[in-house]
């Protein structure tokens, strides 16, 4: 398995890949997980992890495209040559650009392919405005369907992804398996609200505020701006509303810290810092309202699975991120501009009707599309195309 990205830290591909060695390694298969050096190590049964080595003037990668990960990825090809080299595997599992490699290497090695799609690439150099290159956009689109054209399997993550590749390779067999996440998101107890706030850090008074929480990456596309913007006109009508925005970089915080402040909202949006992954389930566990804001992009957001099972509100934008898997019926869908988005947010803290029936009718469809059963069942579906000596162990 070839993972050009840090891992393992809380980000959507990190997670992913994360859920694809949990079910591989129960099906009983030996997995070499070659990655970045930069990471914490996660532990399965017949995963060994291999990591590239350490480069001096390299202590982080940021999210999406960046040329950072150039001299790691040269690194992780020339690993992974060397350990096709001298073992025998029965395919490679690429995620990201390293489908890319997997042209090469599946052709040398004779092995098979199995591409992880989690977006796709040429869309990302605009969603994070990385190049204006046309060459380089060119490139990339004409390594994406090389790589969807030639791998024996594809496996997507949201319905928009796999439009796309239906669009560029409609011969290439497919699977989507959205990323499912099995926490522990159940409402917590008012007789132990106040433990978990100490817990995590947070002051006790929160305890009789109305939490409205995002939990995520600060990236342009996840929509922060708007958050704040709108926290403005819910406390106008909502004195007990306080935001609890988790994630983000020391930078990145000071930046939408003086935005809050210049709008007055200093003690009504609080900013947590990043949290440990095992944390979140406790963050979503004291809100009221779970919210997603993101503004740009396809790829569904890896939280809307376990906000669907948390019995919580959510509280979204009305963009294809999120209504390839949210409707009306599950959620409170706005408009992605601040007006539309804080009105949402009053609806769920006002009507507790409403929030009965979407948060029941979310649990419902948790359990019936999205459950960590029918992940693992499609992820053999996977492998039983692939080999059938694959399916069997």
């Amino acid at each position: 398995m070839l993972a050009p990205e840090p891992f393992f830290q809380p980000r959507g591909t990190a997670f992913s890949v994360l859920y694809r060695l949990q079910a591989l390694s129960s099906f009983g298969h030996t997995i070499d997980l070659v990655t970045y050096p930069l990471g914490e190590d996660r532990s399965f049964p017949g995963v060994t992890i291999r990591r590239v080595s350490r480069l001096p003037f390299l202590r982080a990668i940021k999210i999406g495209p960046s040329w950072a990960k150039v001299p790691l990825d040269f690194l992780m090809f020339w690993k992974a040559f060397f350990l096709l080299a001298t073992r025998k595997y029965d395919l490679i599992h690429s995620h990201e650009e390293a489908g890319f490699m997997a042209l090469l290497l599946t052709r040398i090695f004779n092995v098979k392919h199995l591409y992880d799609m989690h977006s796709s690439l040429p869309q990302q150099l605009a969603n994070f405005e990385f190049t204006r290159s046309r060459l380089l956009h060119w490139l990339f689109r004409r390594f994406e369907k090389w790589t969807l054209g030639t791998a024996d399997a594809v496996i997507t993550i949201c319905p928009e992804l796999d439009r796309i590749v239906e669009r560029i390779s409609p011969k290439t067999w497919r699977m989507m398996i959205e990323n499912v996440m099995e926490e522990d998101t159940a409402a917590t107890p008012a007789a132990v609200h106040t433990d978990v706030l100490q817990r995590l850090g947070l002051p006790a008074h929160l305890a009789t505020a109305k939490l409205i929480l995002y939990a995520g990456t600060f990236e342009p596309y996840q929509g922060l701006d708007l958050l704040v913007d709108s926290a403005a006109i819910v406390a106008k009508r909502r004195s007990d509303a306080v935001f609890l925005i988790v994630g983000g970089k020391p930078e990145q915080i000071a930046a939408f810290q003086a935005r809050a402040s210049s709008l007055g909202l200093s003690e009504k949006v609080i900013f947590t810092g990043w949290r440990r992954s095992e944390e979140i389930p406790l963050f979503m566990s004291i809100a009221d309202i779970l919210t997603s804001p993101r503004t740009k992009g396809v790829n569904t957001p890896l939280k809307i699975y376990s906000y669907l099972r948390s019995g919580k509100p959510i509280v979204a934008t009305r963009t294809i991120t999120h209504t390839q898997v949210l409707n009306d019926a599950v959620s409170i869908l706005a408009n992605p501009d601040p007006e539309s988005f804080a009105e949402a947010i009053l609806r769920g803290l006002d009507d507790l009707t409403l929030c009965h029936q979407i948060t029941e009718a979310a649990k419902k469809l948790a359990a019936d599309q999205y459950s960590f059963e029918s992940y693992t069942d499609k992820m053999r579906t996977v492998c039983a195309r692939l080999s059938p000596s694959l399916e069997a162990r």
